[in-house]
């Protein structure tokens, strides 16, 4: 079978599988829902469920965005050892920590991750726990939508209004907000360190013109702008389907990976001669140089968190096009009353400050931020102050290794934390 003719077979089949999972979220969205159920059956806090049992203090913080969203970010204020912050306060320098994208069970899912991805390896393995140990107050940001930030001042997490949003909402509510009250909370601006779409939602802020005056400085672990060059074999199909398109013109806004109707597409989907799902942590991200199985193990016992199907759709529209632009709403007259012009604005990177600090590390393996994609954002950034911007290339490293890797302290995280330093 040729592949045009493989791509419309998957196509009708999407159709089918799509039907099911909207006829799905209508028995989702009642009170036994499985997504709820999941969320509920965990400790009723991240800190008592990660940091607090290693002997770490730990609070919980809650921000109302713009628009509503409660989001929780955990605060981690010093070290274990009595008196770890700077001059001995107990109060370092601000670190705020953001999550990406991607969380994967070992077959046939993904989705959204959250802040937990920074504590799931030993304290000394984490950059979370290893940045409060050298004397940092830190920060841990949980999106709207995943477990810990999935409350709304008037939506029901269940409702489709509650879903309407993309990864732009983040750039202009979620992080602005997170920001501010670090900001306000510690009387400091703080560091950013992203991963993956972390790393996006910071870019896209920077080069509007948003928290450059109020971060010192951001650390983008695996950067991810564009994403024309990205070699996932999965994510490449998911994409060139339209899939997040066909199920949210069928009315399902909450892209929730563990429903059985998102499985068993994905196994469909598996069935190309092109696509590999024998290991999705593999195949997904690339391989990894020295990935933490038991911290991964760890994250796939919380199953991968809902995200919204618009967002999936932006990110596969960020994949087509080749460029980085707002959310395209394909109907010009909609785009025109959003944006004020017929297509969607781009994120115009070469806009971020150019004295604004910056550091860069990424992998040779990584298949989602692929090397040749990071060159199109380093291209963007030639008129950047050379004395504010460090850029590190790891040939070995994949996606998950900057977050979960055991080597991760040695080859990432020690640099990460000199390069804060110059800018305390």
């Amino acid at each position: 079978m040729s592949a045009a003719a493989w791509h419309a077979a998957v196509a009708v089949l999407i159709l089918l599988l799509c039907s099911r999972l909207a006829a799905a979220r209508v028995q989702l969205s009642h009170g036994g829902a499985l997504a709820t159920r999941r969320r509920d059956n965990v400790p009723a806090t991240a800190c008592a469920l990660t940091a607090v049992p290693f002997g770490y203090p730990c609070e919980e913080h809650q921000v109302t965005t713009d628009d509503g969203y409660i989001l929780s970010l955990q605060r981690i204020p010093r070290g274990r050892r009595a008196g770890a912050g700077v001059g001995g306060s107990g109060l370092g320098q601000p670190v705020l920590l953001q999550h990406g994208v991607l969380a994967v069970r070992r077959q046939l899912t993904n989705g959204m991750q959250d802040g937990m991805t920074w504590l799931l390896s030993s304290p000394e393995e984490s950059l979370a726990y290893i940045l409060t140990d050298r004397g940092f107050d830190v920060w841990i940001a949980n999106t709207r939508g995943t477990r810990w930030s999935s409350r709304h001042v008037s939506l029901d997490s269940s409702s489709r209004d509650y879903w309407d949003w993309s990864w732009d909402d983040l750039v202009v509510k979620d992080m602005p907000n997170m920001v501010d009250y670090v900001c306000t909370h510690t009387g400091q601006k703080p560091h950013f360190v992203g991963h993956s779409m972390g790393t996006l939602v910071a870019l896209a802020a920077l080069s509007e013109g948003r928290l450059a005056d109020k971060m010192k400085s951001a650390a983008l672990l695996s950067p991810v702008a564009y994403l024309a060059h990205m070699t996932t074999p999965i994510g490449i199909l998911l994409a060139k389907t339209f899939v997040g398109e066909i199920i949210s013109i069928l009315g399902v806004a909450e892209f929730n990976p563990i429903s059985s109707a998102v499985t068993n597409l994905m196994r469909e989907l598996c069935r190309h001669p092109q696509t590999k799902c024998y290991d999705l942590v593999r195949d997904l991200t690339g391989m990894n140089y020295c990935l933490n199985n038991s911290a991964v193990d760890v994250l796939l016992q919380y199953e991968p968190q809902p995200t919204s199907t618009k967002t999936m759709v932006h990110l596969a529209q960020t994949f087509r096009d080749g460029v980085v632009s707002k959310f395209d709403y394909v109907w010009p007259k909609v785009n025109m009353e959003k944006y004020g012009q017929p297509d969607p604005p781009s994120y115009n990177m070469s806009n971020i400050p150019a004295s604004f600090p910056l550091f860069l590390s990424y992998g040779g393996r990584d298949e989602l931020a692929d090397p040749a994609d990071v060159g199109l954002l380093l291209r963007d950034l030639l008129g950047h102050d050379r004395r504010k911007m460090t850029v590190q290339y790891l040939e070995q490293f994949a996606h998950l290794d900057f977050v979960l890797g055991t080597c991760a302290k040695d080859y990432v995280y020690n640099d990460v934390i000199s390069f804060i330093n110059r800018f305390n």
